[in-house]
């Protein structure tokens, strides 16, 4: 008698339906979940069988499915398989859209169309190239996500996107038109980092940064590197992606329209930040494999001074800690940036360089790295790096530099007897004399870090500091000698005929005296008409308010200044400052007034700065904590509104009264506390003419002539 069919047979299964293993091997399969039954029959036979040695037998069957609406993916499908599997339907959707497509594309950037030579677009898969399988989000293929932003704007069924007359229907659209290309997915087939912004607002970006950035763009050779961006994203010359995000960081301060002002006066960029997080998870990777290191050093640099210019101050110091360490290794502090010494220990030190573009790429990160450690460590910290282990020779001017001329190498070093007050004219330009003059105020600070490390005393402004041993060779150097030795051409910081200022110029001519006032603050006695610390501080004050007052009287942005410009503001307010309490405590007015108009000018200038950079900000309001005890103490009805002189606009008063901050939220800064004084001093015998002099009399934009003090005998005059 025939058997009866099983009612409970289990139903024909669809196309596709069976597990990946046993289509694979051609077997029958009743496609339970999360295994089948032959997987697991065979899984069993494997593992009753001891494995051979140095094998282990798998822990579950190796059983996994096609992705079915509503079920999930087994959790133990194996991840290349997966990887070969999108990849394959990639090169399958490519397939498709270069058979519907008919429009022609020579170009191979991601601008267009990416076409090879046999009308092919380029794959996706894994090259030499950068962007985007080598996202610190991980290896392998990246996915797109772009945000729906992007692909409203940038997507053919947009309204935008449409010839005059085509709708978004796919079925109106089959008629006679032609299909219209998809950017959005041309940019991501082609291998654009979708977390970078579109081409054409990158360029934007690079542009600005070049044009306006006045730190980070100095390490960058810039023909070759927008040379680069015409390149294929997966080129291996092609920029690294954490020098574009940090690019696109810094530039968002003079192009991000996604800016948020907080509550307690802070700033909150959207753009920034997200390209932030994107250049710091590409340094967390480095730091954890070491791939890529010298390009992402250089993003790190361009990313410090972004940190410097938002004083967001934290990670100013851990950052300018790390850059001078990860240097190190890389032997950039020897002579020619490379050392045969050693040099053969596997990914421990850099290889030769190419030629003289990428020698003198090396040099300019450097010594940027070192130029950040030495402004970042002003409020008196340890250097990172000490001079003496410094053998880089000093850069390249800027013209060489960036027209990859065959120069011979700068024959002055860190250690050359001569090298603050002898400027080759081959090897000086306005960059080289900034970074000489911000070496010199390190030395400032590295004399003032060590004579206090050990000293039984804090300094006293009693005291003599010309018998203390190197002070009176190195106030020589610092206030006289260096900007004395300038060359002609560069004595005087002039506006060019397209109105262009040289801000690298400019704070040539402003750090020495920011250095004199931190050498001499501590020994600053307004009650003694013969001390010299007291003369210096004054006339460097007076010096940068010059200086201020001379760019004010033109339409140029400041804001376009150097960061360490407003450090220089603070610590001119810092001695005007303590003037004012001094001019209160001997009941003159009239020199009171005029230095509240003077500190309020170097307030508004910080203000001014601030609103772009929130640097300027911080300063101003931790100024404003220095200030409290003379606002205290003056008789002034409105001592923070009155006597701006920011000619030729109104004297009326630019600050709103507001509540001064308990907090400082400034980077501090060496002996910035409030002048004091035991004695009531009565006169200032001497100083009548510096302390009455009009804002026109100071607007000579030359620095000063500076007298030259004799040590020997007597005490030399003020400063006229």
């Amino acid at each position: 008698m025939p058997k009866a069919p099983a009612t409970s047979a289990r139903p024909a299964l669809r196309r596709n339906q069976a597990c990946l293993s046993c289509r694979k091997r051609k077997l029958k399969c009743d496609a339970a979940r999360p295994h089948c039954g032959t997987c697991v029959k065979q899984w069993q036979s494997l593992i009753s069988v001891p494995p051979p040695v140095g094998y282990a037998h798998p822990t579950e069957p190796q059983c996994s499915y096609d992705p079915v609406e509503g079920l999930p993916i087994a959790p133990n499908i194996d991840p290349s398989e997966r990887i070969r599997m999108l990849e394959e339907q990639i090169s399958q959707l490519k397939s498709q859209l270069n058979d519907t497509r008919h429009y022609d594309s020579r170009s191979t950037s991601p601008r267009h169309a990416h076409l090879n030579q046999n009308g092919h677009r380029f794959a996706s898969g894994s090259s030499n190239g950068h962007t985007p399988d080598s996202s610190p989000n991980g290896g392998g293929i990246v996915l797109p996500h772009a945000s729906l932003d992007a692909v409203h704007q940038l997507s053919p069924d947009s309204s935008g996107s449409l010839p005059r007359g085509s709708t978004s229907s796919p079925e109106l659209r089959q008629g006679n038109h032609q299909p219209m290309p998809d950017p959005l997915m041309d940019m991501l087939f082609a291998g654009w980092d979708p977390d970078l912004p579109d081409p054409d607002t990158l360029d934007h970006y690079i542009d600005v940064f070049f044009k306006c950035d006045p730190c980070g763009s100095r390490v960058l050779h810039r023909p070759s590197f927008l040379a680069s961006m015409h390149l294929h994203p997966k080129d291996p010359n092609y920029p690294h992606p954490a020098i574009l995000h940090a690019i696109c960081a810094s530039a968002s301060r003079w192009a991000s329209q996604e800016i948020v002002t907080l509550p307690d006066g802070t700033r909150r960029d959207k753009f920034a930040d997200i390209h932030v997080s994107k250049t710091r998870a590409y340094i967390d990777r480095t730091m954890a494999t070491g791939q890529d290191i010298f390009p992402v050093m250089q993003a790190c640099i361009i990313l410090s001074w972004y940190f410097y210019q938002e004083g967001r101050w934290v990670e100013v110091w851990i950052f300018a800690g790390f850059q001078t360490r990860a240097a190190i290794p890389l032997r950039l502090n020897y002579p020619g940036t490379f050392s045969a010494t050693g040099a053969s220990a596997p990914g421990a030190y850099l290889a030769p360089p190419k030629d003289h573009r990428d020698l003198e790429c090396r040099r300019r990160t450097w010594w940027m790295t070192i130029m950040f450690d030495r402004i970042v460590s002003v409020g008196g910290w340890l250097h990172g790096v000490d001079e003496r282990d410094i053998g880089t020779e000093f850069p390249l001017r800027r013209i060489d530099f960036e027209t990859s001329a065959n120069v011979p190498p700068n024959p002055q070093h860190l250690l050359t007897e001569d090298l603050f007050v002898r400027h080759p004219p081959m090897y000086t330009d306005s960059f080289i004399l900034f970074l000489k003059a911000v070496m010199l105020f390190g030395r400032v600070t590295d004399y003032n870090t060590r004579s206090n490390l050990r000293a039984n005393a804090p300094p006293s402004k009693n005291q003599n500091p010309f018998v203390l041993p190197g002070f009176k060779e190195l106030d020589r150097l610092v206030a006289q000698d260096f900007l004395q030795s300038l060359p002609p051409e560069f004595k005087n910081v002039d506006i060019t005929s397209d109105g262009a200022l040289d801000t690298d110029l400019y704070m040539v001519h402003l750090v020495p005296h920011a250095a004199t006032i931190t050498l001499h603050n501590p020994y600053l006695n307004f009650s003694d008409s013969s001390s010299i610390s007291t003369r210096r501080c004054i006339h460097a004050t007076r010096s940068i308010l010059a200086a201020y007052y001379r760019l004010s009287e033109t339409s140029l942005d400041i804001t376009r200044l150097h960061p360490f410009a407003t450090i220089c503001w603070y610590l001119a307010a810092v001695v005007q400052t303590q003037l004012c309490k001094y001019f209160i405590e001997i009941g003159d007015t009239a020199r009171e007034q005029t230095v509240w108009g003077e500190i309020n000018a170097l307030r508004f200038a910080m203000l001014t700065y601030g609103s772009r950079s929130p640097i300027g900000t911080r300063q101003e309001k931790l100024l404003q904590g220095l200030m409290t005890e003379i606002v205290r103490m003056t008789t002034q009805m409105q001592p923070l509104e009155v006597g701006v002189p920011l000619y030729p606009f109104s004297h009326a008063g630019v600050f709103r009264k507001e509540t001064m901050p308990t907090d400082g939220t400034g980077a501090p800064l060496p002996d910035s506390t409030q002048y004091e004084t035991s004695d009531s001093p009565t006169a200032l015998t001497g100083m009548v003419g510096s302390m009455t002099s009009s804002p026109t009399m100071l607007s000579s934009w030359a620095t000063p002539t500076i007298r030259s003090v004799s040590y020997s005998h007597g005490v030399p005059p003020y400063p006229q």
